[in-house]
């Protein structure tokens, strides 16, 4: 009686919930990295390297190119990536609650 009443508490226990938020924690810190890695990146590349960020591709400049074209899809894939890992992480997470259940 006691393993029926413990079912639905088992993966909303503190130990499911901490290893869910430990996950999703490194996940969003590897994001942030990213992000924070494309966007120093920029003005780093432009000032040690002006005559390369200067080159004319499709008539932008690689700067521009790169900032004003390329930078929004590249956020846009961060996002995506991160929902999708995250899904991840709550399904095995919850799948694996749900084995330790049955066992």
């Amino acid at each position: 009686m006691s393993e029926s009443s413990s079912t639905p508490d088992a993966i909303h226990s503190d130990a499911f919930l901490a290893r869910l938020m430990r996950d999703q924690l490194k996940l969003s810190i590897a994001c942030a990295l990213c992000f924070t890695v494309a966007l120093v990146a920029l003005p780093l590349l432009n000032y040690y390297q002006p005559a390369f960020m200067a080159q004319r591709i499709f008539g932008f400049t690689l700067t521009w190119l790169i900032l004003g074209v390329l930078f929004f899809p590249f956020v846009w894939i961060i996002s995506f990536v991160f929902i999708k890992r995250s899904i991840a992480l709550e399904d095995a997470e919850a799948q694996a609650a749900q084995d330790g259940l049955t066992k």
